[in-house]
């Protein structure tokens, strides 16, 4: 008797993918979501080690803009910085306590940040 072969990825169905419905809403909604301007922007700075073997990380909350836009700013602070970090959920992490200095940093860049916590 012949082994079933098992589906575990689009490719293992031959690269295409038929659908019934028209064009997908997801090609619609590619460029609408523009970022604000600097000033309008309502950035928290929060202080956290939860989770984290007792380390310590800044969190930047709130900004609002694409994906990329969000890469390239938490690049810009951890370069100004010197030190890791990286973006998930709409946020950027940033190793070690160092939130004075980017707060510094992001007002100088026109953002109004907020100290929450500790």
């Amino acid at each position: 008797m012949a082994k079933k072969k098992s589906l575990n990825s689009l490719a293992d169905l031959g690269g295409m993918v038929y659908s019934t419905g028209s064009a997908p809403s997801w090609a619609e909604d590619e460029n609408t979501n523009e970022g604000l301007a600097p000033q309008e922007q309502a950035l928290e700075a929060h202080l956290e080690k939860k989770g984290r073997g007792g380390k310590v990380a800044v969190l930047i909350k709130g900004f609002v803009g694409s994906e990329d836009e969000l890469k390239d700013l938490a690049k810009e602070v951890k370069n100004y910085c010197a030190t890791g970090g990286s973006v998930k959920d709409g946020e950027i992490i940033i190793q070690g306590n160092l939130r004075e200095k980017i707060t510094s940093f992001l007002k100088e860049k026109g953002y109004p940040v907020k100290r929450v916590g500790g």
